[in-house]
Formats: structure tokens, sequence, C-alpha cells
């Protein structure tokens, strides 16, 4: 197939009242990236020049949004929702003449680049995408003529009974000519059920114009558009489905995959294992041979190779943990550089810290980062070995090789090989508890 240049119009202006939210439908987020997220790089992907983005005025998140995604975005605002075709209007008057334009929703996360492409590249004045549904519902139908190309689309709200009987369904999607658009934009009516501009009335239009038509074939998935949470659900299913296929492609072993939640960036090496239970949220990169235990949960963290993570660990952002470290059981990490073979077995909070290699973490220590107003930062020799129970008040740093009893509530850095016990002196007093038994029996 010939690459044509194309710019893509999207359509985002949407309030998304059935989400039931202050926050608009497209930036609602699917596997950790907003809907739009996923549209702007699909149609990036699929070799978009320019991204013409179609909002509401007050939707300055929505524009925030995009604009750091990288790409460039023109901005265009829908002064009223009157339908996908006024949405189109709102675009048309800073299109580049003459290059083929796509048009598509900012709700469809799992539209893929390559079905975005076949539209943008189709010879044809007017390119509809279709689809057939299990059930068609109330999607719009698509009317084809003898030769198998599209003359018309209805929406459900104005079909008949015979037209509603069809099976192939509207995905929304459009490519179109640059010329055909603007010739046939402003000819489109409002005189439907819902009084809106239809944008599908182009197929008519075009067709009567003579004007060519292609049909475009999609997967369901692809058209799926979010409406409401039950919709969002399902989309996070569908992509969840979908990034744990390619990590099990890729040789990534999941016990359970099904309870495996990923996100749109993890990025996962070869021959590592996800126990089930295992949330993984944006930002995280896990080396070869690594193996994250059951109820982990990890985010914005880099974790190197033949490492040993959990079960019941928490990494939060900023943590980087070198090759064969070991994070036990109910461990939290924040913004720590954890050194190669270190161990943190169990029960402990390690933040703003830096770890060296080797390094021993005993059960129940934390490192006291925080003062109620700043975070300060620990540092932690090569070697060190820091027992159980202590306290590490930052700033502080401990040399290699030194030893913490357990116990230990640390003010003072550390010289390398050097022990530190801040215990009480121990005591014994003999037949205390007899004395203190009688004595409190004798009052009753």
């Amino acid at each position: 197939m010939k690459q044509i240049e194309f710019n893509a119009i999207i359509l985002a202006a949407g309030k998304g009242t059935r989400m039931r939210s202050a926050l608009p439908k497209v930036l609602h987020e699917i596997a950790g990236q907003p809907m739009l997220g996923y549209a702007v790089k699909a149609a990036m992907s699929a070799g978009a020049k320019t991204i013409f983005l179609v909002t509401s005025p007050e939707q300055d998140n929505v524009r925030a949004y995009a604009d750091g995604l990288g790409c460039e975005i023109v901005h265009c605002l829908q002064e009223q929702q009157n339908g996908t075709g006024d949405a189109v209007r709102a675009a048309l008057p800073v299109l580049p003449a003459g290059e083929r334009v796509l048009v598509m929703f900012g709700d469809t996360p799992l539209m893929r680049a390559q079905v975005l492409q076949s539209l943008a590249s189709c010879a044809e004045d007017i390119a509809v995408l279709g689809f057939e549904p299990q059930d068609a519902a109330a999607y719009g139908r698509i009317i084809l003529d003898d030769n198998g190309a599209p003359q018309a689309i209805v929406e459900y709200k104005d079909a008949d009974a015979a037209t509603r009987a069809i099976g192939l369904c509207n995905g929304g999607a459009m490519g179109l000519s640059q010329n055909a658009l603007a010739d046939l934009l402003p000819k489109l009516s409002n005189d439907n059920a819902q009084g809106e501009y239809y944008l599908p009335d182009l197929v008519s239009l075009g067709v009567q114009s003579g004007r060519s038509s292609a049909l475009i074939m999609a997967d369901t998935q692809d058209t799926l558009g979010v409406d409401g949470r039950a919709g969002q659900a399902k989309a996070e299913k569908l992509m969840q489905q979908r990034l744990r296929a390619g990590f099990l492609d890729a040789g990534v072993a999941m016990q359970d995959p099904d309870s495996v939640f990923l996100s749109f960036d993890t990025q996962i090496a070869g021959d590592v294992t996800l126990e089930p239970h295992v949330k993984i949220n944006p930002g995280v990169s896990i080396g070869a041979g690594t193996v994250i235990k059951s109820f982990s949960h990890l985010e914005g963290v880099v974790i190197g190779a033949r490492a040993q993570i959990g079960p019941y660990a928490r990494l939060r952002p900023g943590t980087i943990v070198e090759d064969e470290v070991k994070i036990g059981n109910f461990v939290e990490t924040k913004k720590a550089h954890i050194g190669f073979g270190a161990k943190v077995s169990h029960l402990s909070y390690i933040g703003d810290a830096e770890l060296g290699p080797e390094v021993n973490i005993g059960a129940g220590t934390i490192t006291c980062n925080y003062d109620g107003f700043h975070k300060h930062i620990t540092k932690i020799g090569a070697g060190a070995f820091v027992g159980s129970n202590s306290s590490l008040v930052a700033p502080v740093s401990i040399g290699a090789g030194a030893y913490l009893g357990s116990g230990t509530t640390l003010t003072n850095d550390v010289p390398d090989n050097a022990l530190v016990v801040t215990r009480a002196p121990e005591r014994v007093i003999e037949k205390w508890g007899t004395k203190f038994r009688n004595k409190n029996k004798g009052s009753e």
C-alpha cells in the first residue's frame, strides 16, 4: 500500500456525561494512560503529519495534556456540541489544502495504527471504517452498493427495520481527500432524529456528487468507543489482555495472567516471572531473569536482572534496583537506589536512600527521611550490615563494611567498618516477676 501524507483530526470535545465525572472523557485512563494518548499515538504511528485536536472551549486540561505528548498539535475549538460533522467543521479552516485527512475519535483506545493507515492511504475520496459485531445494537449501519462500496451510513435512530437488520456497522473513523471534505461538509443537514450534523452523512452526499468510496474493515476492538464506566472497564480488560499476550509471546512467564495488571509503557525483558496478583503501574522496567512475587505493587521503578521482588512488596516512584537485589515481603521503597546484590528482606521502609552493593538491611529497619518540612537522604556504603529494628535518622551516612547492632537509632555518621550499638545496658532483676504478682494479688 502506497504511503500517503495525511493529517489527523481527532474529535475530543465530548463532555462524557455518562462517565459521571468532572474529568473530560478522553482523559480517563486505560492501563495507566488517558484515552486521548492512545488516539494521538496511533495516529502518529500511522504516519500523521499534524494532529488537529477538536475540543470544547473549557477543556484546558485536555489541550494541556495533548501538548505534552511530543507531537505537532493544532487546537480547534468546537463552541457548541452539535454533532460530529459540526466538530470537524471546527478544524476545516486550518487544514492544509490538498492533503488527505483522517478523522477519528479520542475515546477509542484500542484502535490500531495499521487500521488508521489503511484508511488514510486509501485512494478513494471517502474511506469508511466498518466492522461486524456479534450484537449490532445501536450502531449506525453501512449500506453498500452492488460493487461493495459504501453508498450511505444510516444512524440507528433514523433507520427502518430493514436497515437495522444489516450487520455491517459504522466504525466511526473515516479517511477523506481534503477537497471532498471541504466540498461536502458545508452541505450537511441536521434534519435527523437528534437534530445534529452527522459526519457519516458525507458518504451519501459524496456518492450523489460522483465521488468514490471504499470500505475498510476492522476488528470490533479497534472501534470500541468508551461512553461510560462500564465501557471503560471493558476497554481496560481488553487492553490488559492485549498487553499480557504481547509479553507472553516475548517470553515473560505468568502463572495466572488474568490476575496481572500492566501499564501502557511497561517494559519487561525475557525470562521474567510475574506471579499472581502483581500490579504494575506506569514507568516500570524489569530486567531479564527477575521474579516479581505475588501481591507486589510497582510504579516508576527500574529493576535490574535476576532480582527477587516480594511477595507483598511496594516499590514507589524513583526506586532503582540493581542486578541480583532481593526485596522481600512487606518492604516499601521510594526514591531509593539499591546497589548490586543488596538485601532488604522484610518489613522495612527505605526512602530517599542510596544503598551500596551487598548491603544487608535487617527486618523492621526504617529510614527516617522526613522532618515535617523536608526530605533527607540516607547513604549506606558497600557491604554494610544494618541490624533489625533500626531507625536511621536522615541525613546520615553509614560507611562501607560498617555494622549497626539491632535496635540502633542512628543520628550521626558512621565510619567504614565501625560497629554502632545504641541499646541501653541490659539489666536482670531476679525474682521481680514473683514480687510484682504477689503485690498485685494482695491488693485485690
